[in-house]
């Protein structure tokens, strides 16, 4: 590891000023977790590291007038502690709860998952099939757009230079939405997806009604499959209609083969595990129904 310079962002607006300032030659520290291991193994390190862990304004849960908002340094294991994300979207909590061991999920941040862009994140799914807005701030200001437009390529997102992904907001419609999540790796626990898949939609007098899935590790970047909810929405909820939308989704998978799994065998987990995330969604719209009648 090169030596490098150091400086810590009081909040966003002068971290963006010291990325603008000092351009090309300067790397975001926010949880650590990816970057420390890119400074011990890459050769190209940054002259200064730009450290945003104290920016108050990075952080945060909170139901706003948007939605649900998540501050880009909110770490993992604030999302599994969160009794308002366990109330309203528990999907997040299990593909948070996925990521790495607990030492990784006490400094990882949702920010920090999604800017290193890895099309094997376990976040992005189900914040893809939630329809997640992102807001990133520059030299010029603030963007807001879908997460589907942040990201670009395997670890490559539309940050430009001198931006900085502020926070994540799953719309106010959406929060509540029944939602799952599915991972299948190699090993139970601290295991790269092979595939990883989210669902979610609204029951609706027995049909699907907005249906949303989405898919990671099989693409260079998690993707949503348009053609398995398009034919899903308006069909009666049932295990034919959750198989028939795991197979037109596997159908749009890309999944490249690779020394840990065959690209067949990709476009099978992503049948099987479509079908399992609606199936998850459907038991806890149900739970929740029996929550409120009772």
């Amino acid at each position: 590891m090169k030596p490098f310079g150091y400086v810590a962002a009081k909040n966003a607006e002068h971290a963006v000023a010291l990325l603008a300032q000092y351009g090309a030659k300067a790397k975001v520290l926010a949880g650590g977790t990816d970057l420390l291991a890119d400074l011990k193994f890459s050769a190209h390190s940054p002259e200064v590291i730009v450290d945003i862990s104290r920016a108050a304004d990075l952080r945060g849960i909170a139901l706003t007038d948007a939605g649900l908002r998540l501050g880009a340094m909110v770490t993992h294991s604030e999302i599994m502690e969160s009794a308002l994300i366990r109330a309203q979207l528990p999907a997040l909590i299990e593909a948070a709860a996925t990521i790495g061991a607990v030492q990784t999920r006490n400094l990882g941040t949702i920010g920090g998952n999604l800017v290193t862009c890895v099309p094997s994140m376990d976040s992005g799914p189900t914040l893809l099939a939630l329809d997640a807005q992102v807001t990133v701030a520059g030299p010029t200001g603030r963007r807001s757009m879908p997460l589907g437009e942040f990201f670009v390529g395997p670890r490559k997102t539309c940050l430009g230079p001198a931006e900085l992904l502020l926070e994540i907001v799953i719309p106010k419609p959406n929060v509540g939405k029944p939602a799952a999540f599915q991972k299948f790796g190699l090993r139970k626990g601290q295991a790269l997806a092979l595939v990883n898949a989210a669902a979610s939609f609204w029951p609706k007098k027995g049909t699907f009604s907005a249906p949303t899935i989405a898919l990671g590790a099989v693409a260079p970047t998690v993707i949503r499959a348009p053609k398995a909810e398009a034919w899903l929405d308006g069909k009666p909820i049932n295990e034919g209609a959750m198989a028939e939308a795991g197979a037109i989704a596997a159908t749009e998978a890309k999944p490249i083969s690779d020394f840990r799994a065959g690209a067949d065998y990709r476009r099978d987990l992503v049948e099987v595990l479509v079908k399992r995330a609606l199936a998850a969604a459907f038991a806890r719209s149900n739970a929740k129904q029996k929550e409120l009648a009772s």
